[in-house]
């Protein structure tokens, strides 16, 4: 019996957002809304759409012993999540900077901060709450070796789902524990690298596929996702709203596939799930207070 549906080890940020009429060029200055602050982090977005979906979820993070740290724990707690492996201290909390244009597109900067400092040493002393969890969730804006140790710390028969944001070249250890790898387009051209020597996402997930990974999934924005393991490939359709904010929905897309195939679903059934979360999230502003509950996600 696992305590928790998903464990999310990962980064945790504070997204300092300002709206702009269109993105900056090189050397240019424009002009932005107000600033806006919001908790996010790939990782704690995570958490949060999952708890806000009904998993029983918690998070292994590291903040600051700041204002912006404070403010990420009480997100947690507010949206569900047990922030009991959440550390504090040792850097400043991470900080996004994010520029939103009227479309909804965004651009980002991030400073890891406290991410940074989440080391394979603070996994090996949670190791109870990889023993407990059914599913675990990983991103890459925490050092490349702590992910690493998240692969080795896995219990027997639990599942290791990764979205490698920010992209880098993966080790194969790490590439065969994903089931599946969750990429977009850019992500997976970076870790294609070389032998990405084609246009059609069939072709990136077979490539992906052959590096290891037991199963992939390629998210294709407003055309939907892709689904491929040895089973075959297949197409998942998008849901059709009116964008206002895509910031973070990557996000929801793979929390919400994580706790999905962590009850039984299957890859196709788990990501035209993430898929309808996904478009619930970017139709309101932010990341986190943008993702819905599991009865919003049922009425869209």
């Amino acid at each position: 019996m696992y305590d928790y549906d998903l464990l999310v080890v990962g980064s945790a940020n504070a997204d300092l957002v300002i709206g702009v009429e269109r993105r900056p060029g090189a050397g240019e200055t424009v002009l932005g809304s107000d600033l806006a602050v919001h908790p996010g982090g790939k990782g704690a977005n995570q958490a949060v759409a999952a708890a806000r979906l009904g998993a029983r979820t918690a998070l292994l993070a590291r903040v600051g012993d700041d204002e912006y740290g404070r403010l990420l724990l009480d997100s947690q707690r507010a949206a569900g999540v047990d922030p009991v492996g959440v550390l504090v201290g040792g850097a400043p909390t991470g900080v996004a900077l994010i520029t939103v244009d009227p479309s909804g597109d965004n651009s980002i900067v991030v400073s890891p901060g406290a991410n940074g400092r989440l080391t394979p040493a603070d996994v090996r002393a949670a190791g109870s709450l990889f023993h407990a969890s059914r599913v675990v969730s990983v991103q890459l804006e925490i050092p490349l070796e702590t992910v690493v140790e998240v692969v080795r710390s896995l219990a027997p028969g639990s599942r290791f789902v990764l979205n490698p944001s920010p992209p880098r070249p993966l080790p194969r250890e790490v590439l065969a524990a994903c089931d599946p790898l969750i990429v977009n387009e850019h992500e997976a051209k970076v870790i294609l690298g070389e032998s990405c020597v084609s246009e059609r996402p069939e072709d990136w997930a077979g490539l992906l596929l052959a590096q290891g990974p037991r199963s992939v999934v390629v998210t294709l924005g407003g055309e939907g996702a892709l689904v491929a393991s040895a089973d075959g490939v297949g197409r998942v359709p998008s849901v059709k709203v009116d964008a206002v904010d895509t910031t973070g929905a990557g996000d929801a897309f793979t929390a919400a596939l994580a706790w999905r195939l962590g009850t039984g679903a299957s890859l196709a059934e788990a990501a035209a799930y993430a898929a309808r979360v996904g478009a619930a999230a970017v139709t309101r502003a932010g990341a986190q207070e943008s993702y819905p509950t599991a009865a919003e996600v049922e009425a869209l």
